[in-house]
């Protein structure tokens, strides 16, 4: 399933893993800030949010680097890209 379906379709959890004052700066409406680093204390609570999890970054290098991790994991999950992409694609589905 495409980024924008599941937007469109109100599935999934968009996961930021910017740092927090990137995130302070700008992010989508409804995403969850969790540092790249931070990823593995919060395993727990991933495992218990909407998935597919979309991973969204400043350019995509982070959160691919999040989706490998958390796919090896056993988690559901799509790299986004940057926020403003996902952003954007968030503003069409709605």
């Amino acid at each position: 399933m495409q980024i924008e379906e599941i937007l469109r379709s109100h599935q999934g959890t968009v996961i930021d893993v910017r740092t927090r004052g990137e995130f302070s700066g700008g992010h989508v409406a409804g995403s969850i800030n969790i540092p790249l680093t931070e990823l593995p204390d919060h395993m727990e609570q991933l495992r218990t949010m909407q998935s597919p999890l979309i991973l969204c970054c400043a350019s995509g290098m982070r959160s691919a680097q999040a989706e490998h991790y958390l796919n090896r994991e056993g988690l559901d999950c799509v790299n986004g890209g940057s926020w403003l992409e996902v952003n954007y694609l968030q503003s069409k589905a709605s």
